[in-house]
């Protein structure tokens, strides 16, 4: 079994700043995904209820008139102006209030959290009330700033006095201390923060809009598509494209920015291709892949396939092109984010009127994607073929490096992921590092992806339950996301663009890199090796 040690050598330049956009990715996706059922509940009300919903509804859609003869008189209200100058009770509803106050007060809650714990979620909240009230558009961009800055600041506040409170006292410092400083955060927000932040969210909306006007809007897959296969979408997509997308629903009630990232028809249409058209391996895996994609909403599992052939981020840049374009000819969009990116997820966020429109550019997408890839794939599949591909990616693997005229760590890997349960315990770990033997017996193994949910998950269930028919127990195997690691693992596997980062959260944990965490066999080795150790805790019937 690959494994690396803690001893690895300096990363390049361009790899130490692949980590460092990995990880502010990462800090941001720490503050949306615990919250997305909140962003889809909203979604799911809004494609419901507002007038031009599903089932529109003027109480909770937020747009009926309270002062009419019949009117529901029990529901918070608002006063309003007409165009006419006549002014009007009505309904504040739960869209405006959720996209308003809920959304961004649980994002800063999260990210005051992540950087010190209840009580910085708490002064977080408090200081985000006076961003949002002090600002006419929605404030996730703000609360994702505010929110960790606030706990930040009640950090340093607290390590002045930290050890120096007489006893009796402690509790006493600590709910004055929080209370003035949220309060003096919140009132400092209003008044200095808010009109930058909203200044801030004005630019980004009107840089869309200029793309929009200017028929350039496609071109955002050409910075997306090579992210999301090298693990830096989420600074995009979490930092940039949701708050946008959430605030033009606000507004117009749909967003196409909601599937810039998340369209499954990319991706798709390269596994497709490679089921008809792949070799060994590398065929044998695509279909399996594809439900997992398309269905399941877990993106990872089609990286390593354009890894293996890169002009294959050809095709995926193409077919996400294709989909925006299709998106913005239609005047299609989704009402919150599709998370995970399944293609169930999009149906059910998308905006009336616009399934004609979503359901095309999937479509599309995915069929644009195909054919460049099968053309890429047909070119070269002779050549695969005359390289003795048997099973293995190994002559695939050997082709790209060929094409790309130098050695790839993480294309080479492949190769070792090929070999038995035998052999890989001698291969080399990932970034040419040393492998290392087992020093403990494995106890607990933990999966670590970016967000912590699907890649992760996918992998810890499949572990499991070769485990559980191997008949091993007393192995706990749980996912998480690579910031939240802690030194305590006996194992840890994690996707191989990860892994450096994974090794510094947890150095005294033994690591193993692997690209496709939905069929490694890898994971054969990691079962034999417990079975083998099961004298020292584990039981294995």
């Amino acid at each position: 079994m690959a494994t690396t040690t803690a001893g690895a050598p300096p990363v390049s330049r361009g790899k130490a700043a692949q980590v460092h956009v990995q990880r502010f990715g990462a800090f941001l996706t720490g503050m949306i995904m615990p919250n997305l059922p909140a962003f889809l509940a909203w979604g799911l009300i809004t494609a419901l209820f507002i007038a031009v919903g599903w089932l529109p509804n003027g109480v909770l859609g937020g747009f009926g008139n309270a002062d009419l003869p019949g009117a529901w008189s029990g529901a918070a209200t608002q006063l309003v102006m007409a165009e006419d100058g006549t002014t009007f009770h009505q309904y504040l509803g739960l869209v405006g209030p959720m996209v308003t106050f809920l959304l961004p007060l649980l994002i800063a809650n999260a990210g005051g959290r992540m950087v010190y714990g209840e009580r910085g979620g708490v002064v977080a909240s408090i200081a985000t009330v006076g961003i949002i009230v002090g600002s006419t558009v929605p404030m996730f961009l703000g609360a994702m700033i505010l929110g960790p800055l606030s706990a930040w600041i009640m950090k340093k506040i607290d390590s002045l006095w930290d050890g120096k409170i007489r006893p009796g006292f402690e509790m006493l410092v600590n709910m004055f201390s929080a209370g003035i400083v949220g309060g003096a955060l919140s009132v400092a927000a209003f008044y200095g923060v808010a009109p930058i932040v909203t200044q801030i969210s004005t630019w980004l909306g009107d840089i869309v809009q200029l793309m929009a006007d200017n028929h350039i809007l496609p071109f955002m897959s050409v910075i997306v598509e090579p992210a999301k296969v090298l693990f830096l979408n989420n600074a995009i997509g979490n930092g940039v494209l949701v708050p946008l997308g959430a605030a033009q629903v606000a507004e117009q009630g749909k967003s196409l920015l909601f599937l810039v990232e998340a369209n499954p028809g990319p991706g798709l249409g390269i596994l497709l291709a490679y089921t008809l058209l792949g070799v060994g391996a590398a065929r044998s895996t695509a279909p399996g892949a594809i439900i997992v994609q398309f269905f399941g909403g877990i993106h990872e599992v089609y990286f390593p396939f354009v890894l293996m052939k890169p002009t294959l981020i050809i095709a995926a840049i193409a077919g996400g092109m294709t989909g925006i374009g299709t998106n913005v000819v239609m005047g299609s969009g989704l009402v919150g984010p599709a998370a995970p990116g399944s293609i169930f997820a999009v149906f059910a966020q998308t905006a009336r009127g616009s399934f004609p429109g979503v359901i095309l550019s999937v479509v599309l997408s995915a069929t644009v994607s195909f054919l460049i890839a099968a053309v890429i794939l047909r070119a070269t599949r002779k050549r695969d073929l005359a390289a003795g591909e048997s099973g293995d990616l190994s002559a695939a693997i050997a082709q790209t490096e060929a094409n790309k005229g130098k050695s790839s760590a993480a294309l080479s890997a492949l190769v070792v992921e090929q070999h038995t349960a035998e052999q890989a315990e001698a291969a080399l770990a990932a970034g040419g590092t040393t492998t290392a033997t087992a020093v403990r017996p494995i106890r607990s193994i933990v999966f670590a992806c970016d967000a912590g949910m699907g890649s992760s998950a996918m992998g810890a269930s499949v572990l499991r339950d070769k485990l559980r028919k191997a008949g091993v127990e007393g192995v706990t195997v749980v996912n998480k996301a690579v910031a939240n690691l802690q030194d305590d693992a006996d194992l840890v596997i994690s996707q191989r663009e990860l892994t450096d980062r994974a090794r510094k959260h947890a150095p005294s944990s033994r690591h193993v890199s692997v690209d496709n965490f939905m069929n490694s066999p890898v994971y054969d080795s990691v079962v034999q090796e417990v079975k083998e150790g099961a004298g020292d805790g584990a039981t294995a019937s």
